[in-house]
């Protein structure tokens, strides 16, 4: 192989992952698709106020000639910013069949409440 190829072949797509975002119950759930990611191919970090969620599919190819191919090839990227209303420390994450949901709670200073009238 020459030094063309070994570059073409480190550079990895980056595919942003189907998503989904609701509110259940006053947490906030994110559900991102991730066909192909295991829990040890994702990485979820949070700095500030940027979510990140990496993922790396399992490389399987196959043998023979592709005669269709509608799923991208190539790592999963997202980025989302969350305000200081969310709980970073209550963070839950379950992958299941390639289907990452996300639970963030909010602080109890940002639930809405009921002003009692006296």
């Amino acid at each position: 192989m020459n030094d063309i190829e070994n570059k073409a072949e480190a550079k990895t797509p980056v595919v942003q992952p189907a998503c989904s975002i609701c509110d259940e119950d006053g947490k906030v759930r994110l559900r991102v698709e991730m066909p192909g990611v295991d829990k040890d191919g994702l990485e979820i970090s949070i700095e500030k106020n940027e979510l990140t969620i990496a993922g790396k599919p399992l490389r399987s190819e196959g043998q023979g000639t592709w005669l269709l191919r509608e799923r991208n090839r190539g790592d999963y990227r997202k980025r989302f910013i969350i305000d200081e209303s969310i709980d970073r420390d209550t963070i839950d994450a379950v992958l299941v069949d390639g289907v990452l949901t996300l639970t963030l709670a909010t602080k109890e200073a940002a639930k809405p409440r009921k002003i009692e009238i006296r």
